[in-house]
């Protein structure tokens, strides 16, 4: 790496996951757009093939003269090869096929449990979560092995138990796990700003937030906006929308696009608990009692936001495929545009070009009261020069903490079922999610059934 003149140059960046038609072209726009950073970003896939169609994109942006980043993209044949010299690995990766994805998400639809997304918690988290430990075990041991000193991004879900097993295996790593979700409700108390008191084009870094919970189960116990308290201001507008819901600018409806939603399971949570849940309501319904949201298709629609099909990303994969060929073929412009993360802007503060604070998942330091030590949790961080600070957040109202900490511990099971291939403890596990409310026999064939599904991703089971 060199420094000069407030930029960084010669960066040498991994990429694990780097075929990906998805993250991996947003963190090419992002990148194409920041002026200050430039290097070489090597691309890493079980998918040769997708890295090496990457490498031509990418390089083709890179010559463009409207780009302001410039990098040199290379598909890496071996993991070695990729994390070798790295100061930055990024990891982003589908943790099997959307064969297994299937099973994840709609295998408990027979039994009456329904997953809106089924990539975290419930019966699909789990599953994935068991096949997605090994993968994360190796990566953690090549990470030690062969860049020991790198910053390691994580976009993987499950969010908590990847970089929870990271730093598992290799305790002195420096990895974090980043989400966009509470991005989308600092943007919700904008629009209740301006729907309340008429105060208009408020964006969202400037809605200042304490953080806390876990990955997609995230609340919300203090917002401002300059010396504006945002918490009455927030329940005044739950109560004008509670009923109808409030869908603002949001592209699409929740009825047609899987990923809207009208807000009104975090509309109810904060009438429940008087707190801000922080995550989209398709995830935050997994976490709580299935009866609450998820009874049936019917509650879904009621409480008005969508399960996200495997069909339709099956679906959207052959239109990024397409693209894809598109783009290497020179056919088609890449299109930039800023994505919304914060991956960019937490590498400048962690190169020392300005201190950020932003929510981040990291094992709990004693920044969130009540969680076991190690636990990896979601709270706001500093982040400066080489070092990442966790904001004291406190703790979590009790009703709320109770909800919350049953997950951790149901993680950490799930973290060691994985890691000793322990299928009791991992039964046990499954239970204990708050989804599974069928009965024991069933449950048990539901669980069998999935680990059947699965099976390719689980030798020794």
């Amino acid at each position: 790496m060199r420094f000069s003149q407030n930029k960084v140059s010669d960066l040498n960046i991994a990429y694990i996951g780097g075929g990906s038609r998805g993250w991996a072209w947003g963190l090419m726009s992002d990148l194409a757009m920041e002026e200050s950073l430039s290097g070489t970003i090597k691309l890493y896939d079980i998918d040769y093939q997708a890295a090496l169609d990457n490498e031509q994109i990418g390089n083709r942006l890179s010559s463009r003269s409207d780009v302001k980043g410039k990098w040199e993209y290379k598909a890496a044949k071996t993991i070695e090869e990729a994390l070798t010299n790295a100061n930055f690995v990024i990891i982003s990766i589908l943790p099997g096929t959307f064969k297994e994805m299937e099973s994840d998400v709609h295998a408990p639809d027979k039994y009456g449990i329904y997953q809106p997304v089924g990539d975290t918690v419930g019966p699909g988290g789990l599953v994935r979560a068991l096949r997605t430990i090994p993968m994360y075990v190796e990566i953690a041991q090549n990470i030690k092995k062969y860049c020991p000193d790198a910053w390691v991004i994580n976009y993987t879900n499950p969010m908590t138990l990847c970089t929870r097993t990271l730093y598992e295996v290799f305790p002195d790593i420096k990895a974090f796990g980043c989400c966009h979700e509470v991005f989308g409700t600092q943007k919700l108390l904008a629009s209740a700003l301006a729907d309340q008191k008429g105060i208009e084009n408020v964006e969202r870094e400037e809605i200042k937030v304490n953080v806390l919970g876990i990955n997609h189960f995230t609340w919300i116990d203090r917002a401002t906006y300059k010396n504006i308290d945002l918490m009455p201001i927030y329940e005044a507008f739950v109560e004008k929308y509670y009923e109808s819901g409030y869908e603002g600018d949001e592209k699409g409806h929740w009825m047609n696009n899987f990923f809207v939603s009208a807000q009104r399971v975090k509309f109810d949570l904060f009438k429940r608990y008087g707190i801000i849940a922080a995550a989209g309501d398709r995830h935050l319904a997994e976490f709580v009692p299935g009866t609450w949201y998820l009874k049936d298709n019917e509650t879904i629609k009621f409480w008005k936001f969508s399960r996200t099909p495997v069909s339709w990303r099956i679906n959207n994969l052959k239109e990024r495929l397409v693209k894809s060929m598109q783009l290497v073929k020179g056919e088609r412009e890449f299109e930039i545009k800023k994505t919304g993360e914060e991956g960019v802007r937490q590498m400048k503060a962690l190169l020392g070009l300005g201190d950020i604070v932003t929510n981040v998942n990291i094992p709990n330091m004693g920044q969130m009261e009540g969680i076991p030590l190690g636990a990896v949790v979601e709270t706001n961080a500093l982040f400066t020069r080489d070092s990442i600070k966790p904001v004291t957040a406190g703790k979590l109202p009790e009703p709320v903490h109770a909800l919350v900490v049953r997950h951790v511990y149901n993680q950490e099971t799930i973290l060691k079922a994985a890691l000793n291939k322990d299928k009791k403890l991992a039964f046990a596990a499954f239970v204990n999610d708050p989804l599974v409310t069928i009965d024991l026999q069933d449950a048990r064939k539901l669980f069998d059934e999935m680990l059947e599904n699965t099976k390719e991703y689980l030798p020794g089971w």
